[in-house]
């Protein structure tokens, strides 16, 4: 149980904003004529989305728009409109009590641009899979265009882009430190984190005529004013200070970041704000945090209470068409097509990646639904979507095996205000079961109609290999040829920087898992991907990857380039050289290497492909220049060859064969296996 949300009012015990509430809409409507079909002269809440409207509990639109439809709130859907005017903006009407607006499931940079800042040409989230269809920071041009459609309507911001940018941060795509993204969409809310709570509460209020700016007691919340008189300010933006505004105080307090002004000049102070800003992410100890933006004050509320699984089973019963809207026709949406068959166990990780963005966004608590509610999606999506043929392609969430998984102590963890609950080693507090999952996933397997499921979302293998049992239920039943793992690298000094286990780990996990594929029968293969250019990380660190990847007879044939995340961890250890993992004071920081010149990176990127001979010209150069010509040669034990077979510097290498009629395993790092 989650004991937290005892003292917050249940998610939906709200009385409904209508006495005699409409019927759950077949879709919420995108146009007037389904507005009309529905009885409706106007919505309370227009939603406005940089994705395409799915109506499935994958999708953060479908949640919170079901969420308020079932709080008695008429809601309408703008999806991916024509952001060059505000007309298409108008296109369901004036809202009576606010517009929200978000970019989507990813940020929408991370969506248009690669780690080496390259365009892309398509979005898995539009239908065709067509690029273009939303502008660059499309959260807020979408907030001006509402803005400039009703300037009186309040707006309100929330999604992942809008959590992730909701302090002064680190932008990699302008190479400089942005301001809030609520001051620069000029909204009068931000809600950061899973929205569930903050959103039901703010349409009461506001429908109950209450003014944005007095919400301000709501968790999750961002938004701008004053420091009451009656708080007292903790001085975090202090460098010269080791207290970094850590200390406990009676009464009220907030803490004081670093201004967006310094940090924009000083990287220690980013650094800083930083780590105060994760080390306060606990919704059991965090306080109010405040960061000065020009003359005004920018107020973030503490983290949003985790839901209940009474809560999360709520939201994931809500009556979703479970399809895209029927405007769309017969055009298909990727990330949907990749989806439908799967279904969300849990919220949250404990991992604490300082690469990743699920911390800051859904918390390291975890949120569970309940076996009864995980079976009742199963049979929906049996019964109701087309082309099921009995294999449900994924059952996980960020992560495959953390499902109940939880401090022992709820004391402890109320205190606690570690970054990770695995790093450096796993926390004698944390209970690492997995019988409950286990037991989930025969019980699954059981359900009429279902052939085959499928674990897809990564394993968190340092936390598997404390059950043998899970390691052989996982492998016997729920793998289809490959598993993707993320070792990440195999060097202590980036993964220190990524706050991942050592590769012994992932050794002991690649043992039980080959012995349960042959107590089963099965060949099976694990995919590990891995990071190039991650900050912490050196050439001789890409190099020992490279002869690792060469020694296990493994070719990666994508790979992933280190993309600095808004406000990530590693993303400030990218940006000011600072590692905010530890103490950040003036003079006494601890120095981290970054990796940005264009030519470093892509040296990375080579080594992660040492059999490519299109790139065995730069890592020649470089390890001449490391002096490790040694490794350089025709031996099984040297990296790359001295040779250059004609015709390579383009994209179509040429493949050589593998001496003693050894077999290389050929793999992707981002999880998906290429066909022989």
């Amino acid at each position: 149980m989650n004991t937290l949300a005892v003292a917050e009012k249940p998610l939906m015990s709200w009385s409904d904003h209508r006495r005699h509430a409409d019927k759950p809409a077949p879709f919420l409507p995108m146009s007037r004529a389904e507005m009309t079909a529905l009885g409706w002269d106007a919505c309370d809440i227009v939603l406005v989305t940089g994705d395409a409207y799915v109506d499935h509990p994958s999708f953060g639109m479908a949640i919170i728009g079901r969420l308020l439809e079932s709080q008695g709130f008429r809601v309408g859907i703008i999806a991916q409109p024509d952001w060059q005017s505000a007309e298409p903006f108008k296109a369901l009407g004036k809202p009576r009590l606010f517009f929200g607006i978000t970019g989507g499931n990813m940020d929408s940079m991370v969506n248009r641009y690669t780690a080496d800042r390259r365009l892309r040409h398509d979005d898995a989230y539009t239908p065709g899979g067509e690029g273009g269809r939303r502008p660059d920071r499309c959260t807020i041009v979408y907030a001006q265009r509402c803005r400039e459609a009703f300037r009186e309507v309040p707006i309100v911001l929330g999604g992942i882009e809008a959590s992730l940018r909701r302090i002064a941060h680190y932008d990699y795509w302008s190479d400089k430190v942005r301001r809030s993204i609520l001051a620069d969409a000029k909204a009068d809310l931000l809600i950061y984190g899973n929205a569930e709570r903050a959103v039901v509460e703010v349409a009461h209020r506001l429908a109950a005529g209450e003014a944005p700016r007095n919400l301000d007691s709501i968790r999750g919340i961002a938004l701008f004013r004053r420091v009451p008189e009656n708080y007292t300010e903790l001085p975090a933006f202090d460098l010269d200070s080791a207290d970094e505004g850590a200390s406990r105080r009676r009464g009220d307090t907030v803490i004081r970041l670093p201004s967006c002004e310094q940090v924009e000049q000083d990287r220690e102070a980013y650094a800083r704000a930083s780590r105060v800003l994760h080390r306060e992410s606990n919704p059991g100890n965090a306080r109010p945090l405040v960061q000065r933006h020009g003359d005004r004050d920018l107020w973030l509320n503490p983290p949003p209470i985790p839901l209940t699984t009474a809560e999360m089973d709520a939201v994931y019963d809500l009556p979703y068409a479970r399809a895209p809207h029927p405007s769309y026709g017969d055009a298909k949406i990727p990330a949907w097509e990749m989806i439908k068959f799967s279904v969300t166990i849990m919220r949250g990780c404990f991992g604490g990646c300082t690469f990743c963005s699920i911390t800051e966004h859904e918390g390291r608590i975890i949120q569970n639904r309940s076996e009864a509610s995980v079976l009742r999606e199963i049979e929906r999506i049996r019964d109701r979507t087309p082309g099921f043929t009995g294999v449900i392609s994924d059952i996980g969430g960020p992560t495959a095996n953390m499902y109940r998984m939880a401090c022992k102590d709820p004391k402890v963890e109320a205190l606690c205000r570690r970054p990770s609950c695995v790093f450096p080693d796993i926390c004698e507090n944390l209970n690492t079961s997995h019988d409950d999952l286990i037991r989930l996933y025969r019980k699954v397997r059981e359900v009429k109609g279902v052939k085959r499921v499928m674990v897809a979302s990564g394993v968190r293998y340092d936390l598997a290999v404390k059950s043998p049992e899970y390691v052989k239920e996982l492998v016997s039943h729920h793998v289809g040829g490959y598993l993707k793992i993320a070792p990440e690298h195999t060097e202590r000094g980036p993964l220190d920087k990524m706050m991942k286990p050592g590769i012994g780990a992932y050794h002991r996990f690649k043992q039980m898992f080959d012995a349960a594929a042959k107590q089963a029968g099965k060949k099976y293969y694990l995919i590990p991907y891995f990071i190039a250019a991650h900050p912490g990380t050196t050439d001789e660190d890409m190099m020992n990857l490279a002869l690792w990847l060469k020694k296990n007879r493994y070719r990666a044939d994508q790979v992933q380039t280190f993309l600095p995340s808004p406000m990530a961890t590693a993303t400030a250890m990218y940006h000011t050289g600072v590692n905010p993992l530890r103490g950040v004071r003036r003079g006494g920081s601890d120095r981290v290497e970054a990796i940005k010149g264009l030519k470093q990176r892509r040296l990375h990127k080579a080594f992660l492909r040492y059999h490519d001979p299109d790139n065995w010209p730069v890592l020649r150069e470089a390890l001449r220049r490391m002096g490790r010509s040694d490794l350089i040669g025709s031996r099984p034990d040297q990296l790359v060859p001295s040779y250059q077979p004609p015709g390579t510097g383009k994209a179509a290498g040429t493949r050589r064969p593998v001496r003693g009629g050894a077999r290389m395993q050929r793999f992707t790092t981002k999880g998906v296996p290429l066909r022989k």
